[in-house]
């Protein structure tokens, strides 16, 4: 999320985020759960109190909320949670005993939630953030461990075991960090490629070795996390996603290519040699407002891009920008879709022919990409988790995790909490 005025928010951003803090180790093992908890203060985690259980879209409603196609499993609110605000969201399946969960980013901490029977889930417990609250917070999950970062100053990366979900007695419970990362202070996001055992936090301190771009962290060993450099060719990321190409182009075939959103402009940089990053190109598109997020559809071959401000800036309805990266080098705009909403688009992710939209005061909308090749994309349902509007602000749907193979969908609202849906029968 960014401020609706584009000055403000680089102002804001250069007040608001620290640079990379000196330190003696940038890993600090042995469990430091890394919240300001000195002093013997007592955590609130919140009851997990589901404040709305199953109920089915019938008429375009599931109780008070619009919607098309998908039934309400159920709701948790923030107080339930014992926060203040929701963000990011990710999920982690146990492949031991196929038990789902969904992480979910709060301003004061990282909350696990085991949806596995959605009539009676288990708030598991609550890590704290590792220095002060904050509105951003972005989880991403490799190899049965969480990676968190946050825009506070001098959170670094948390490492936390999922594994130890199973063993939790008398939840919720405060949860430690088994590991934390100070080679970064604050990040705005992270992103990781699961085939190469890589973090790579984004959105740091502008001043730092990458101006804010990408930190290449090895976490192939995910409690010994190890800097091994990084990208800041093109100036500060606001967010990326990292892929082992297997696209069209196939000058780039096995490498791995970063995709960063840079705040008016993208980036697309072969990182395969962490010591050699090289930039492959950039491109822009009119009516730029903020570069904000993006991801490939899985052939590799188009890349699905939203714009934070231009709804605000330039009074468009919900636009989402689809590129084709036929040829890495010269990347092109195939086509633009705009919702039927004037809401800001936030996070969107790709599952098979759909792209799963996070789409703030107008819920998550779920758009048909199957004949993206001839620009035809059409929205073929939604679940508005903030019946109230519609308009161009930040209040609503955050981000969404639509990967678990249950076909259950996690979803984050800043002012709702968490919210777990499935398609209607």
């Amino acid at each position: 999320m960014v401020k609706p005025h584009f000055t403000i928010l680089l102002v804001f951003i250069m007040l608001s985020c620290s640079s990379d803090d000196g330190f003696v180790s940038p890993i600090d093992n042995g469990g430091n759960n890394g919240g300001n908890n000195g002093g013997g203060t007592t955590i609130d985690v919140g009851s997990g109190d589901v404040t709305r259980g199953a109920t089915p879209c019938e008429s375009g409603m599931a109780a008070i909320y619009p919607c098309d196609g998908y039934d309400l499993l159920f709701h948790m609110n923030l107080n339930s949670l014992s926060a203040g605000s929701g963000n990011d969201i990710w999920g982690w399946t146990d492949t031991e005993n196929n038990r789902e969960y969904a992480l979910i980013g709060l301003n004061n901490g990282t909350a696990f939630v085991d949806i596995t029977d959605a009539s009676n889930p288990i708030y598991v417990g609550k890590m704290p953030t590792a220095t002060d609250n904050s509105t951003w917070r972005d989880i991403k999950v490799y190899n049965n461990h969480a990676f968190v970062v946050s825009e506070a100053p001098g959170h670094g990366m948390q490492v936390f075991d999922l594994t130890r979900l199973r063993n939790v007695q008398s939840p919720p419970q405060v949860l430690t960090a088994d590991a934390r990362y100070t080679g970064i202070g604050n990040a705005h996001n992270i992103v990781i490629n699961e085939e190469m055992g890589y973090a790579y936090p984004v959105g740091t301190a502008r001043n730092d070795a990458f101006n804010g771009g990408v930190h290449f962290i090895s976490v192939q060993n995910p409690t010994s996390p190890s800097g091994v450099g990084g990208y800041g060719g093109n100036g500060y990321t606001h967010d990326a996603q990292v892929i082992t190409y297997q696209g069209p182009d196939t000058d780039y075939t096995g490498q791995e290519i970063f995709v960063g959103a840079n705040e008016n402009q993208i980036a697309i940089v072969d990182i395969t040699d962490k010591s050699n990053p090289v930039g492959i190109s950039t491109l822009s598109y009119t009516n730029v407002g903020y570069t904000h997020q993006g991801w490939f559809t899985e052939d590799h071959r188009y890349f699905i891009l939203g714009d934070e401000l231009d709804e605000p800036d330039f009074g468009f309805n919900s636009r989402t920008l689809i590129f084709d990266f036929s040829d890495l080098d010269n990347p092109s705009l195939h086509t633009t879709y705009l919702g039927p909403t004037g809401a800001i688009d936030h996070n969107g992710y790709v599952l098979g022919d759909e792209f799963f939209l996070a789409n703030y005061s107008a819920g998550l909308r779920v758009l048909d990409i199957s004949d993206i090749e001839n620009e035809n994309i059409s929205e073929k349902a939604f679940f508005d988790t903030l019946p109230a509007n519609n308009t161009a602000g930040f209040d609503g749907v955050w981000s969404v995790y639509p990967f678990f193979e249950s076909g259950k969908i996690v979803i984050s609202d800043t002012g709702g909490g968490l919210f777990v849906i499935q398609k209607s029968n």
